[in-house]
């Protein structure tokens, strides 16, 4: 996937664009009780804000600490490109859904003197929609919307390359 620090950083971007907004309707949706075309609309007034905290998350820290903790598990040399891409994901889950949880419960929860427990309860009803959502669905056309953008002419590396 990326090989240069550029590519590196429009892939994340539109990961980020794709997870963030994905998760802002659906929390707009939960919080409404429904889901309408006003929650696409409203989910861009938050997008401007939760967008950046992502990338500076993802950029800086969770995708190091997604790869090293991928490959403290699993080995990519011996594992499938699949393997090696399902669990990086998921472990860039399970560090991101709790840290956008606890930024979106600060900045849009009003949660007072509640701050942990509904942050909790933010985490619980994320986690399963970020999980799904991304191994399903924004995963694969991220990576099918960066390989079309950054087609390759040289594809003559027959190692799978692991940097995302």
């Amino acid at each position: 996937m990326p090989k240069t620090k550029f590519e590196e950083i429009i892939f994340t971007l539109i990961m980020v664009l794709v997870m963030v907004y994905a998760m802002i309707c659906y929390n707009i949706a939960l919080n409404t009780g429904e889901m309408s075309y006003s929650v696409f609309l409203s989910a861009c007034h938050e997008l401007v804000i939760m967008a950046p905290v992502a990338f500076i998350f993802d950029f800086l820290f969770v995708g190091k600490i997604a790869k090293s903790t991928t490959f403290k598990i699993i080995n990519p040399n011996e594992s499938s490109p699949f393997q090696v891409v399902l669990a990086i994901s998921a472990v860039s889950v399970i560090w991101m859904c709790p840290l956008m949880s606890l930024v979106a419960t600060v900045l849009f929860k009003n949660a007072g003197i509640h701050l942990i427990p509904v942050w909790f309860q933010t985490i619980v009803m994320n986690f399963p929609m970020a999980f799904f959502w991304q191994i399903c669905y924004a995963g694969p056309l991220v990576r099918f919307i960066f390989r079309f953008v950054f087609r390759r002419q040289h594809h003559s590396s027959t190692q799978p390359d692991f940097s995302r």
